[in-house]
């Protein structure tokens, strides 16, 4: 099978090497066509990342020779239709701007599958994690429709530190037991502040309190993800209702969270939340997409884990990793989740979009 020729909108950053690094022996996908900056535009890629590439994993000499084009010129790749099928957005720039750019290659017939923030508030636009809302992407049609767009639509992925717990959570709500009110602690790497990201004097021996904009992001995207589809828009679900306190710490990856869980008036027991998890696959899984871990939710018996020196490259750096289940003194139960920021929380959960994607039928 002849593979899917890909672009990269934001290309030089971190996520967007995150994307190529990724994407580098994808069995569906190539990286033919790569977008930054105008200050790297027209330059090779391996001269405009120079002193910039952050992973230990080296691009290819074939990366390296694609010359970078303007991200801001939609005409480019919409003329390189054959280097260029669908494009994953890392930009990193306002949300206006983001949201006008990311509209225009949709309406340009490209679609876009998308890192950034600025449209998971559209109320026509999926925001996804593959496990537990696929049927999100059925809005598509309806996108296309609204907005006059052909080929093209745009879906999301959520913010990257909601996704340690979203799917435990979801997957006791699917067996019975939904969660009605949530509080969440989460401790994040540095590497979720992109490159330069946080100054060293402000992380060394020391926690930042504050990230702007991410407990408002942890306590909302939830209830469009838990949401439905009525008349070709989301309706935001009512519960759970989520209070959120966002750190970050000195922690190149991984998103560790401390969750406390309130059910209603069913509420299962440690043995049932434990064989729930254990049980759990999503739509990736059964349909074992590339990108997807076998096992999407992973338990640690040690009292001291899950860490993210040694949990968060598991399941291919996808999976969730749980640890400390036990009873709650204020709600029902408590437990510490971790995913990989960088990949489940970004390039890799985008690419496990497109793969569902692909399946459904939309690329």
């Amino acid at each position: 099978m002849a593979k899917i020729p890909v672009g990269i909108l934001g290309a030089t950053g971190m996520v967007g090497q995150n994307y190529i690094s990724l994407l580098n022996k994808h069995p569906w996908f190539e990286v033919r066509y790569l977008a930054a900056s105008p200050r790297s535009a027209g330059k090779k890629y391996r001269d405009a990342v120079a002193g910039r590439w952050q992973l230990a994993e080296d691009y290819t000499p074939a990366v390296g020779e694609i010359t970078v084009e303007d991200a801001n010129d939609v005409s480019k790749a919409a003329a390189k239709r054959g280097d260029c099928a669908f494009v994953f957005s890392a930009l990193d720039m306002g949300k206006d701007e983001t949201r006008t750019l990311e509209e225009a290659y949709a309406a340009a017939g490209i679609p876009v599958i998308s890192n950034a923030s600025a449209h998971r508030w559209t109320a026509d636009v999926p925001v996804l994690i593959a496990e537990i809302n696929p049927h999100h992407a059925d809005i598509i049609p309806a996108q296309r429709k609204a907005r006059g767009w052909d080929r093209g639509f745009i879906a999301v992925k959520p913010n990257c530190s909601i996704q340690s717990y979203m799917t435990p959570v979801y997957a006791l709500g699917k067996a019975g037991f939904p969660a009605e009110r949530i509080i969440v602690s989460t401790l994040q790497a540095v590497s979720g502040a992109g490159y330069p990201g946080v100054p060293s004097l402000d992380m060394i021996d020391n926690v930042v309190p504050y990230i702007g904009g991410e407990e408002e992001k942890s306590e909302m995207e939830p209830l469009k993800i838990f949401g439905t589809i009525e008349d070709g828009v989301f309706k935001n679900a009512a519960l759970p209702k989520i209070s959120a306190h966002c750190n970050r710490v000195p922690v190149t990856d991984g998103h560790l969270a401390c969750v406390s869980l309130e059910f209603g008036p069913k509420k299962p027991s440690p043995e049932e939340i434990r064989a729930i998890w254990e049980a759990f696959r999503g739509l990736p899984q059964e349909l074992d997409l590339p990108t997807a871990p076998e096992r999407p939710i992973i338990y640690r018996e040690e009292q001291n884990r899950p860490q993210p020196r040694k949990d968060r490259d598991a399941g291919k750096a996808m999976a969730v990793v749980i640890g400390r289940l036990r009873p709650c003194n204020v709600f029902d139960i408590r437990f510490t989740a971790l995913s990989h920021n960088t990949v489940r929380g970004a390039a890799g959960g985008g690419i496990l979009n497109a793969e569902l994607l692909k399946h459904k039928g939309y690329i």
